[in-house]
């Protein structure tokens, strides 16, 4: 995870700096999903990198709402040269969506999820989905939300763990499911 270091507007544009134990290792011009959102990595200064999201980024996330101290997911690109764990993020997020529950389960934790009901047909039951970048499994499916169970590791390691009813956050569908979507809709 990294902190939200700074916040500068300039124009429509929202630059980020965040402090992380991986920002030294990045490099300018490397991708990194920021709560799930591919950023481009602008600077490097220390401990410290720089990004900067465009009004498009903003109006599909939840961007808008950090604020300076805010903890949030970081993940590098995928290396091509080892195992795939989870589904395959890309960091291109679809919509936002609403937290309207989180239960303790007495071990884990249950979380419900709203989402705009013109993105049923891409969520189905044990299928995969990113929360703020975070590969989750769904369950408990309705025509516009959706439950996630959180493991002890994932809570701890993860902003899932700031996530209370009312939450937004960003939403980022299985890559397979938006292509047989794609596929139908040409055949219609």
């Amino acid at each position: 995870m990294g902190l939200v270091a700074g916040i500068t507007h300039q124009g429509t544009n929202i630059s980020y700096t965040i402090s992380s134990p991986i920002s030294e290792a990045l490099k300018t011009d490397q991708s990194v999903a920021h709560e799930g959102v591919c950023l481009t990595v602008e600077s490097v200064s220390g401990n410290t990198h720089r990004v900067t999201a465009i009004a498009e980024t903003i109006r599909k996330t939840n961007l808008a709402g950090w604020k300076t101290g805010s903890r949030i997911n970081l993940e590098r690109c995928m290396i091509m040269n080892g195992r795939l764990d989870g589904h395959i993020v890309q960091g291109h997020v679809d919509c936002t969506a609403v937290c309207t529950q989180r239960t303790d389960a007495n071990g884990s934790w249950e979380f419900c999820f709203e989402f705009p009901e013109q993105f049923a047909a891409l969520v189905i039951e044990k299928g995969s989905i990113a929360v703020n970048g975070t590969s989750l499994t769904c369950f408990g499916i309705t025509r516009n939300s959706f439950k996630v169970a959180i493991i002890p590791y994932t809570f701890e390691h993860t902003s899932i763990q700031q996530v209370i009813p009312g939450t937004v956050v960003n939403i980022e569908f299985d890559l397979l499911g938006k292509y047989v979507q794609r596929s139908l809709e040409l055949k219609s």
